[in-house]
């Protein structure tokens, strides 16, 4: 009988962001997102929900997108949320989406086989749930796959470990040599292609690396940041949020101002739409879209922060894509704008203008419709009505106005 050759046992090495930023531009990056993260809590899947004004899997998304190293992005995701990811891919250069397996290295595999036709060089995975990553992370990894054929972002471990058994420390364990795996996870493509389709009938492996052992593939460490979190709690989302607010904070050139006005008349209807927030009236708004004279206001006040010009220009009127459109198409236009501009939303006020109909009692309907787009809390929130003494078009109770102020940081 023919014995089985040897294992060739896995190596592991560390390479630092920026040792050598080796661009090749034949590389692939799928990024994982057909889980439902249940942990969070929430009814949305976790990669889409908000994170500073952009979805989750989109922010993760962006720091491949724009790297020079990365020639393609595949989303692997549930068909099932097709909606949710035609909202956070618009604008992104991605290629098809690919229906995600049972566990995640089914979703690894089944996109890694999407690729085949394609057959890139090498091949970087890394998980929607981890939206900080950044390029010099990106770069350690693709650099250290000169050296081997696998190679993952990681970091030490710091903290001081113990075994315990129903709450009792047995022992202390030894920390040196132990790191804690992120992603991404790089590998030449045909290797871990080959490593996936071998263990389709395998027990669960928790990331890509674990596949490559199994195959006996030379995996290296590439010094990966404390920054790039996997988001599977609330008190994740809390403390990725504390985190980009300290970037926006130390890397910002100063604050942008921008502000808003905008009007619509009467007309027949029986309610009106404001800031998100349908409210009974005798009569409705006229306009374009559905006429929501408070985002229209903050929209352009976001888009003046930018140097972006106004609504009219992103959304013009003459373009029947947009008749009878729900404004906050709009408005996540813009803060996405701010987003991928790895800006931050600071704080935003909003003044509406009318004599009827009572506004008041829907100011907190409003600012949390207003938070829930925007991606911020509602204490940088600010809506406000008053009237105008009964003087002009809206004293008249011909129409309704809204005026508004984005203060927001950009980086330098």
């Amino acid at each position: 009988m023919k014995a089985n050759k040897p294992r060739k046992r896995p190596v592991f090495q560390v390479f630092l962001p920026g040792s050598k930023r080796h661009i090749m531009s034949r590389n692939a990056a799928i990024i994982v997102a057909a889980g439902c993260g249940s942990r969070i809590g929430s009814d949305m899947p976790k990669q889409y929900l908000p994170l500073g004004g952009i979805p989750v899997l989109r922010r993760a998304t962006l720091a491949f997108t724009e790297h020079p190293g990365i020639a393609s992005v595949t989303w692997v995701i549930n068909f099932d949320d097709r909606d949710l990811y035609e909202e956070s891919a618009g604008g992104l250069d991605l290629l098809p989406p690919v229906q995600g397996g049972v566990r995640r290295q089914d979703s690894v595999r089944l996109g890694l086989e999407s690729l085949v036709e394609l057959a890139p060089d090498k091949v970087l995975i890394h998980d929607a749930a981890r939206p900080l990553v950044d390029a010099d992370t990106i770069t350690a990894v693709i650099a250290a796959l000169d050296k081997a054929t696998g190679a993952i972002a990681a970091v030490p471990v710091m903290d001081t470990l113990k075994r315990a058994s129903d709450g009792y420390i047995e022992n202390t364990l030894n920390r040196g040599g132990l790191w804690r795996a992120q992603t991404p996870q790089g590998f030449g493509f045909a290797e871990i292609l080959e490593a996936h389709r071998a263990v389709t009938n395998s027990s669960e492996l928790t990331d890509d690396a674990a596949v490559a052992e199994q195959a006996g593939l030379d995996v290296v460490l590439a010094l990966g940041s404390e920054n790039n979190l996997k988001i599977t709690t609330q008190e994740d989302f809390h403390r990725a949020e504390k985190i980009l607010m300290t970037d926006s904070a130390t890397t910002t050139a100063g604050l942008r101002v921008g502000s808003g006005f905008d009007v619509h008349r009467f007309t027949d209807g029986d309610h009106i739409t404001i800031c998100g927030v349908a409210i009974p009236h005798d009569r409705g708004l006229a306009g374009h879209s559905d006429a929501d004279v408070g985002m229209h206001a903050l929209t352009d006040a976001i888009l003046g922060a930018l140097g972006e010009s106004d609504i009219g220009q992103h959304f013009p009127p003459s373009d029947a894509r947009w008749k009878d459109a729900n404004s906050e198409i709009f408005l996540s236009h813009a803060a996405r704008l701010v987003a991928e501009r790895r800006g931050r939303i600071n704080y935003v006020d909003i003044t509406l203008i009318c004599e009827a109909p009572k506004l008041a009692p829907h100011r907190t309907s409003m600012i949390t419709r207003m938070g829930d787009i925007l991606g911020i809390p509602s204490d940088r929130i600010s809506i406000k009505a008053t009237t105008t003494e009964r003087l002009g078009f809206t004293g008249r109770g011909e129409g309704i106005a809204a005026q508004a102020t984005a203060t927001i940081s950009l980086p330098s």
